[in-house]
């Protein structure tokens, strides 16, 4: 019988893969070598903070979602976020200061957080938040980012702090990702790759898995591509549609144990890349990980939600530690009533059972 996957072992693996593939790049320049020994150094320093604060009876996932702004330029078709209303176009008020959101990343780096994944809206729209995840080289941030505000100075940013990894979304060749995110945006992309590894600068890709480009996105051709141009690491994540309209582009069961499949070949043909496949790798690994198992969601004006797909909080970050907000009434229910584990038809679990979170949610205001 098979071992069942474990995503945080294999973020972790993966990390290392990453390290070492940044160190072979750096071997030129002793700066930034001694840089990365010390992240490498740092995330295992971390793991142990975890694994002692378990011992002691309290959890710490390793993983952070930040969406450190609401606003993004793009209106790709089947957005959840905008759907959801938590994107926009206008510019946002009330959203968390860069002041706010380091001392968010100090807090995180205190508990033994190894990874704060920086999305939006378009994240790279808060160069200032960048700019302080960039001081905290302990924590691996990727950003997941359209791409269309990749210029000179981020990626000077990026070659002097080797801890900010950008992750562009592609759908695919070009007439998919451009059908989807709008004209231009596949070649502004792929320019940003070929810039990125002229100048020996690790980057990952995230793909929106539909029933449109599924065969596409998961086949060797489109990852050798990626690999070729430097890519290191691919984040599959399942479209979860929040409207009746676009539910057609939701994988099904079919779908998804093609991906499930794919993906298992993958890792074992084509180790030099990292996969994740979300949510297919929490089916796997024993449940959804979202309320703090694994990981947990910070949105843009500071509410402390269960994942980006449940935009559910009974605190807000502003006026409460990231340990509190790890152990908020909401979070603990969700974790103690077994919806994360329970099983599902596919995708968001949290979303697919939304009226079950809404229900513990006004519980916990009480």
């Amino acid at each position: 019988m098979n071992e069942p996957f474990d995503i945080q072992e294999y973020m972790a693996k993966g990390v290392e893969i990453i390290v070492n593939d940044a160190l072979k790049a750096t071997l030129k320049n002793p700066r930034e070598s001694a840089f990365m020994l010390k992240f490498a150094a740092a995330i295992r320093a971390a793991s142990k903070k975890r694994k002692k604060a378990e011992e002691n009876g309290e959890h710490i996932p390793p993983f952070l979602i930040a969406s450190i702004t609401s606003k993004c330029n793009l209106h790709c078709a089947g957005c959840y976020s905008r759907c959801n209303h938590a994107t926009v176009d206008s510019e946002p008020v009330c959203q968390l200061t860069s002041d706010e959101w380091l001392r968010i990343f100090n807090e995180a780096d205190d508990l033994g957080i190894s990874f704060i994944l920086l999305a939006g809206g378009e994240p790279m729209l808060r160069r200032d938040v960048i700019e302080a995840a960039a001081k905290k080289p302990n924590i691996l941030f990727p950003i997941f980012t359209n791409g269309t505000f990749m210029d000179e100075k981020y990626f000077k940013l990026f070659d002097k702090s080797r801890n900010l990894l950008p992750i562009m979304s592609i759908e695919g060749e070009k007439e998919i990702t451009d059908a989807r995110r709008g004209n231009g945006i596949y070649d502004k992309l792929i320019a940003n790759m070929d810039e990125l590894q002229r100048r020996g600068l690790i980057f990952g890709a995230s793909v929106t898995v539909t029933t449109k480009n599924i065969q596409e996105v998961s086949s060797d051709t489109f990852l050798q591509k990626l690999s070729n141009r430097g890519c290191k690491a691919v984040f599959f994540v399942e479209f979860v549609p929040v409207t009746d309209d676009s539910k057609e582009l939701a994988p099904g069961d079919k779908e998804r144990e093609y991906l499930r499949s794919e993906i298992d070949r993958l890792r074992r043909e084509h180790p030099e890349m990292v996969y994740i496949s979300f949510p297919g790798d929490e089916k796997s690994s024993g449940g959804c990980v979202a309320a703090g198992r694994g990981f947990f969601h910070i949105n843009s004006h500071g509410g402390a939600e269960p994942c980006p797909f449940s935009p559910y909080s009974d605190v807000n970050v502003r006026s409460t530690s990231l340990r509190e907000a790890i152990h908020s009434p909401l979070f603990t229910a969700l974790r103690a009533g077994g919806i994360l584990t329970e099983d599902h038809e596919g995708g968001c679990v949290l979303y697919e059972k939304r009226e079950l979170v809404e229900s513990l949610l006004a519980e916990s205001e009480k």
